[in-house]
């Protein structure tokens, strides 16, 4: 197994609270990871870290190529080298591709540790939404997502879905579980998955046992409370 790292910057509960403020810089992360996720500035929409190149969907599910100095407050990339590959068909929801992903790394003994993955694919619906930016601070996400946040559906297309997996005793670090985000095969159409049903896939799957975390480094972030309990409300965003 090839080493790796996951690299995160700030923490989810930091963004629960409503730590939106620039951290690194786009060209910052890509130095890092190339596959992962995470989001901009003010929470200017969702992002897709794919091959090395960072895009940004909006919120009518738009995507754009963002700039090397776009500002990130919270993500989390590594390398992808694809060490476990599978085939993922005929699978009807989000549970169920979870569900999938969760036993090929149950079945290699990686529960308690990181995971990247992509899964290509023909998707019969991917169900997602994004927002607009809300430039304030200690809003939470719960609130900045109930004015900002759009939903859409894009139905029989082809793409990738890119996630990470986190243990469950990372909570508040990270999402606990698969966390997934769509890009579409042309890269114009993306965002956060709520919901997906996959025809026809191929997963590639990376296991990760190392992971630097970069903390915001202004004062700022000294005045959030993060050892409050967010877990009903982080899981009610996700």
């Amino acid at each position: 197994m090839r080493e790796n790292k996951m690299y995160q910057v700030s923490t989810l509960q930091a963004l629960a609270l409503g730590y939106t403020r620039t951290v690194v810089r786009a060209e910052e992360l890509l130095r890092k990871g190339d596959t992962g996720l995470g989001t901009f500035e003010g929470v200017d929409g969702e992002m897709i870290v794919m091959e090395g190149h960072c895009y940004r969907a909006d919120q009518d599910g738009r995507v754009s190529a963002v700039a090397p100095e776009t500002g990130i407050p919270f993500a989390a990339v590594a390398r992808l080298y694809g060490e476990q590959r599978f085939a993922l068909d005929g699978l009807p929801n989000i549970d169920s591709v979870r569900s999938e992903l969760t036993e090929s790394i149950e079945g290699r003994f990686g529960l308690n540790s990181m995971h990247v993955v992509r899964i290509d694919g023909v998707f019969q619906k991917v169900d997602a939404r994004s927002e607009s930016p809300y430039r304030s601070h200690h809003v939470t996400l719960k609130r900045i997502l109930s004015e900002t946040q759009k939903a859409f559906l894009f139905e029989n297309i082809r793409g990738s879905l890119v996630g990470v997996y986190f243990p469950d005793y990372m909570d508040g670090i990270n999402m606990p579980g698969w966390h997934l985000h769509f890009l579409s095969e042309d890269r114009t159409k993306g965002g956060h998955v709520f919901d997906v049903s996959i025809q026809t896939g191929v997963a590639r799957l990376d296991k990760i046992t190392t992971m630097e975390l970069d903390l915001p480094k202004e004062a700022a972030f000294d005045t959030y409370a993060l050892k409050q309990d967010l877990r009903a409300e982080i899981k009610s965003v996700e």
